[in-house]
């Protein structure tokens, strides 16, 4: 295993890396290197298991920290931009940052059993996985915690293109994220930051458990995926890790399919 980000002063910024895409990531960045933040918002009942999680990111001999707050109130981001000024002194930078933030609403738009979609599930879905991007970005470029070479990368889907029931308001967060990510790659360029959004296939997290049919929707995939078989959080991090090496500094502004060429038929 090489390790070309060890001893470079580098961390990664996760936001939601504790279950998912996220955490895959923040595994396969440590084992390349990188120092590991993470942000995310569990309950006291799934702390220990994602004490465990984080403690195999440890032993890749990385520094680690992570904070258990609410990413999306400004008070909250603006009391995490200053501890890791004082963590980082002037050395440290976050060579990554990955937007991997799972919290919105599914709901119908139209049903008599069940409570249906309003303009505030719209709001919150955009806002916490649309615009919570451009905020952090924002705020950790005015903090000046921005290495020379940065990467952002978001997470999106299908969804992005395609109506799925009961998903309207995270499709609009998606195709929210997606615009946001390309203005970032082209308003940010000339301070060395590039800005990619990967599109995930459809794998087998507790986000997907969360829309209704959901076996379907594995079932539909596993016969429509040329490799027949579901995208893993893995696949996505290799990826990650890819569009954070030097050799992909040339990408940018882009909507990235990893998904075994799901998405071609």
């Amino acid at each position: 295993m090489i390790k070309e980000f060890i001893d470079k002063n580098y961390w990664a910024l996760i936001l939601g890396g504790s279950s998912g895409l996220g955490l895959a990531t923040a595994k396969k960045l440590a084992k390349h290197g990188l120092n590991i933040c993470i942000l995310h918002r569990n309950s006291r009942m799934q702390q220990e298991a994602i004490s465990k999680e984080f403690e195999i990111i440890k032993q890749e001999g990385v520094q680690f920290k992570s904070f258990n707050v609410d990413a999306f109130k400004p008070e909250k981001r603006a009391e995490i931009i200053d501890k890791l000024k004082l963590l980082f002194g002037h050395k440290h930078k976050i060579k990554t940052l990955v937007h991997s933030v799972a919290k919105g609403n599914l709901k119908p738009m139209v049903s008599d059993e069940n409570i249906e979609l309003k303009h505030d599930d719209f709001a919150l879905t955009i806002q916490a996985m649309g615009i919570s991007l451009y905020d952090w970005v924002k705020s950790v470029f005015e903090a000046k915690l921005f290495a020379d070479d940065t990467r952002i990368i978001s997470f999106t889907s299908e969804g992005n293109t395609k109506a799925w029931q009961n998903y309207a308001a995270v499709s609009a967060a998606k195709v929210t994220l997606e615009a946001i990510t390309r203005n970032i790659a082209l308003e940010f360029a000339s301070f060395g930051i590039k800005a990619n959004c990967i599109q995930a296939g459809v794998t087998d997290t507790a986000s997907l458990r969360m829309i209704p049919d959901s076996e379907q929707i594995i079932k539909h995939t596993l016969k429509r995926n040329p490799n027949e078989r579901l995208t893993l959080p893995e696949d996505v991090a290799n990826v990650v890790y890819l569009l954070t090496k030097d050799e992909a500094s040339w990408i940018t502004g882009a909507i990235i399919p990893v998904d075994g060429g799901e998405h071609l038929s």
